[in-house]
């Protein structure tokens, strides 16, 4: 349930209906957009007499709604969240970020001289795996907290903000100065770890999982924000099809279908979607033409020779060549 509050609505007023609202056991979200307030009623809402919420002086409207997330949806939070890297980085509401960097970490020398390169071409933020979770067990599973060791050296380096990914609860002391932690598509679901992410304040990239609907990826997103972590950014990485000829299927489609229903970042990650390095460009080119909030690319000083992924991962040149022409496209989409 939603309910809109008048334009003339004083704190006082609202701070009154709100402790009304909790009396009766429902948790209130308090959204304030540049036009208007909005009060969303989280819990059992049928305890909330309807018609009587809507008599009240400051009340516009009431609203029930049917979609079982509800931090999550635009509706109770019309105007698009704004997550906060850096002081100096934001994502969402009109910040667009390229996100860049190898699938694992491999080496000292191999990160800090992807670092400076995509740096240099654009990237605003490093990826990187340490923990690297993968389909057979004789693959290489990454350097772990050397690997984080690593990423935090070419930060320091370069500035840039790292995003890796954490694979479960006890690795989160290990990732008290990583800038973002990304759940995988593996882990989209992993309710457990999802509740404990929900207790950090940190930025979390949850990226949907191989097999799962835009309402299941919002529903994960829920397990976070209901911790109170509403730092969460969406990232559409393709879903398994019964195509063949690319590793998953980008659904692109879901960047404005997600911009419909909720007002969180949303990331594409084109490396992982299509599996291919030749597909990538104008696999990101048109995630940007479509409206992502940011793109996530996989770079590789050597992709013949990589430990992971080589086959989807660009050259530092192919990336430079790529960085351009997505800001050629932003540019032509924001005009």
């Amino acid at each position: 349930m939603i309910a809109v509050l008048k334009p003339s609505a004083t704190q006082q007023q609202m701070e009154h209906i709100c402790q009304w609202i909790r009396a009766q056991g429902v948790e209130v979200h308090v959204s304030k957009g540049q036009y208007q307030t909005i009060l969303g009623l989280i819990g059992d809402t049928s305890r909330i007499d309807m018609e009587l919420l809507e008599s009240l002086e400051i009340v516009e409207s009431v609203k029930r709604i049917s979609e079982p997330f509800k931090s999550a949806n635009r509706k109770f939070h019309p105007d698009d969240t704004v997550v906060e890297i850096t002081p100096d980085i934001k994502l969402g509401g009109g910040h667009f970020q390229i996100i860049a960097g190898p699938c694992s970490v491999e080496s000292h020398d191999q990160i800090i001289g992807i670092a400076k390169s995509v740096s240099a071409s654009g990237a605003t933020m490093l990826r990187g795996g340490a923990f690297k979770p993968r389909t057979s067990p004789y693959d290489f599973q990454g350097l772990k907290a050397e690997g984080l060791e690593l990423l935090l050296e070419a930060k320091k380096i370069t500035g840039m903000p790292i995003v890796t990914e954490i694979m479960s609860v006890e690795d989160l002391p290990l990732f008290e100065n990583v800038d973002v932690l990304q759940v995988g598509a593996r882990n989209m679901q992993n309710f457990d770890l999802l509740k404990h992410l929900g207790e950090t304040r940190k930025p979390i990239l949850l990226k949907r999982g191989l097999a799962n609907t835009l309402k299941e990826l919002l529903m994960s997103a829920e397990y976070i924000m209901a911790g109170g972590n509403e730092n969460v950014i969406l990232c559409e990485r393709g879903i398994r099809t019964f195509e063949t000829y690319t590793r998953n299927t980008l659904d692109l489609s879901a960047v404005p279908m997600l911009r419909e229903l909720t007002h969180l970042p949303i990331v594409v990650d084109p490396s992982h979607a299509t599996g291919t390095a030749r597909l990538v460009e104008p696999m990101a080119l048109a995630a940007a033409a479509a409206g992502a909030d940011g793109i996530m690319v996989e770079v590789h000083n050597d992709p013949i020779h990589a430990l992971c992924d080589g086959a989807q991962s660009l050259t530092p040149a192919q990336f430079d060549s790529l960085a351009q022409k997505i800001f050629k496209v932003r540019r032509a989409v924001t005009e």
